[in-house]
């Protein structure tokens, strides 16, 4: 249907592109999209061969116009351009050494090949869809897949913020989610048997940082004497050590690393390659920079550490400050041993020379550890999710935990989900818990060889401990004499004595814990829960004799505000 054609006489509103058929037969539409730097209209020029066409373009352009979401005037940039730039001029300077890598990784391997020549206007969600797909027919997992999404998401977003983009595709495009592998971390006994071996090894006092303290591999490998306070027990965290990866120096890379291209795929029983073996290399490989005679920004390298909270000071138990001032006597005699080839530089962890410990070495050292222990294969980094589930072993609040473990306060409860794991006893003990509140009177409550009087002796005993008040623990004689009323001893047994003494106040809503001795041998409680798991209240039964060690441990566990004594259970019991 042809285009209504104005009146005679009339304009086009402020802002309406204008369309007309031009002289070389094609037709044309400008449109005011702004103002530019310099103060003159910023007004767009698309040309089609049909009127059809040029209409749907002058109302595009229109669109992006009204909606805030013009790009920058000039030729647009196409995907490769633009991944270069932004991840040489952007991306390297603002973010650490690790991060650029991984983005260079997607860039290199999977973007530019896959969707380097599209303009930035003209992605699609589509595209992105295909090259994800492509990848994932190619046997790529997902750890791959979400690194190119990632990659290619922080870079359009920043074309966006700049002008060159009017909205950004990668965010309409759903990405595959990676295989986490649930970690699972060291057991009490394992760690014990990994330390018992490390006393043997050189730097073994290393590794009872990992399992003691959290600390990640570079902050350990980072330390040095100056951090280590004797006098307070303390140990600073102030930077961590990594090994880098060379880059070219020279003006043509692809020329420098020629004559080091690999050619031939490795044979299947290839012992070079202790990973997978790498592919032969492309005509236009830029790699091997360790072979560059100008190579730079490689090596081991002192990088500050992940995040502001990861500066910290902690506290070093006196068995591991003992385990480092021994290690500090042995590396003195080494370097008397050593002489002047010793490279004194402080470092707490270093080389038979006294150069800093290799991340490769720490590395398959801890491989060579776990073996001698007999203890399965790990990550290294399993030790700090040890560290970190052992403090929640140990009912330790989550603020002090993320100040041990170097986490951002905002960010304590995320970290916490996904380093603290809860060990099986816990889970054991909720069962219980579980079993204990809501099917009473079951394999736990033995009662089976009480009298009728001792029943009836502790179907009183709530009633009067109400009467005795909650608040605090009875001391009046009337009081007591209420409690020893309600729940007593046999006549024959002697005079009854309160088993648990309290150190304050009771909790709100908790009676006199109090608790027959003799030949009563059970009792019900009712103890506030001072675990991390929604149960208010539980129902538990104390059984004297025999399993006193384990009543002992299932009190301190369940309340820790209350203190027992267990020489008068150990001593009044039969």
């Amino acid at each position: 249907m042809p285009r209504k054609r104005r009146p005679e006489g009339t304009r086009a509103p402020n802002g309406a592109g204008s369309i007309y058929l031009g002289k070389d037969g094609k037709w044309h539409g400008r449109v005011t999209m702004g103002v530019k730097d310099d103060g003159t209209p910023d007004r767009r020029h698309v040309k089609r061969a049909t009127e059809a066409e040029v209409i749907k373009a002058v109302r595009e352009l229109e669109k992006q116009r009204d909606s805030g979401q013009v790009r920058k005037p000039g030729r647009a940039w196409t995907l490769e351009n633009w991944l270069t730039h932004w991840l040489t001029n952007i991306g390297e300077p603002s973010v650490r050494r690790s991060t650029y890598v991984y983005y260079e990784g997607a860039v290199r391997l999977y973007l530019i090949p896959g969707l380097g020549g599209h303009r930035l206007p003209k992605l699609e969600p589509e595209h992105v869809e295909k090259l994800y797909a492509k990848l994932h027919g190619e046997g790529r997992s997902g750890s791959v897949l979400q690194q190119v999404h990632r990659t290619l998401r922080v870079a359009l977003n920043e074309a966006v913020r700049r002008g060159h983009l009017g909205r950004n595709p990668v965010l309409l495009v759903k990405s595959t989610k990676a295989t986490e592998t649930e970690v699972e971390p060291f057991s009490v006994e394992q760690a014990q048997r990994i330390l018992e071996t490390a006393k043997q090894r050189r730097n073994g006092v290393r590794f009872a940082l990992a399992l003691a303290l959290g600390l990640r591999r570079g902050e350990a490998l980072g330390l040095k004497w100056s951090d280590l306070d004797t006098r307070t027990g303390t140990l600073s965290i102030r930077r961590a050590l990594q090994r880098h990866t060379w880059r070219h120096g020279c003006a043509d890379p692809a020329q420098c690393a020629r004559p080091h291209h690999k050619v031939k795929p490795c044979p299947e029983n290839c012992n070079r390659h202790a990973r997978t073996c790498p592919p032969p290399c492309t005509v236009d490989c830029v790699g091997h920079a360790r072979s560059c005679p100008d190579r730079r920004a490689g090596g081991l390298v002192i990088s500050e550490v992940k995040s502001r909270a990861g500066r910290r000071v902690v506290n070093v138990p006196e068995s591991l400050m003992e385990w480092l001032r021994t290690h500090d006597e042995v590396q003195d005699d080494e370097r008397l041993t050593v002489g002047d080839p010793w490279r004194e530089d402080g470092w707490m962890f270093t080389q038979p020379t006294g150069k800093p410990l290799d991340p490769r070495a720490d590395h398959n050292e801890w491989k060579s550890l776990l073996e001698a222990a007999g203890v399965r294969d790990a990550r290294l980094h399993d030790a700090r999710h040890t560290a970190a589930t052992m403090l929640l072993v140990l009912n330790v609040p989550l603020r002090a935990i993320a100040d041990v473990m170097g986490w951002s306060p905002g960010s304590a409860a995320q970290m916490a989900g996904r380093y603290m794991h809860v060990p099986d006893a816990i889970r054991e003990g909720i069962a219980r818990q579980v079993g204990g509140l809501l099917w009473t009177g079951g394999a736990d409550d033995d009662t089976s060889n009480l009298t009728e009087e001792h029943r009836a002796a502790i179907r009183r005993s709530p009633r009067r401990c109400r009467r005795a008040g909650a608040s605090a623990w009875p001391r009046s004689s009337r009081t007591t004499r209420a409690v020893r009323r309600g729940c007593r001893r046999p006549p024959e047994t002697g005079q009854v004595r309160p088993d648990l003494e309290p150190r304050g106040p009771v909790p709100t809503g908790t009676g006199p814990l109090t608790c027959a001795l003799g030949r009563i041998r059970t009792c019900n409680l009712l103890i506030r829960s001072q675990m991390l798991y929604p149960l208010s209240y539980e129902r538990i039964v104390l059984q004297l004799s025999p399993g006193r060690s384990r009543v002992l441990r299932r009190l301190r566990d369940l309340n820790p505000g209350w203190a027992i004594n267990p020489n008068r259970i150990s001593s009044a019991a039969p």
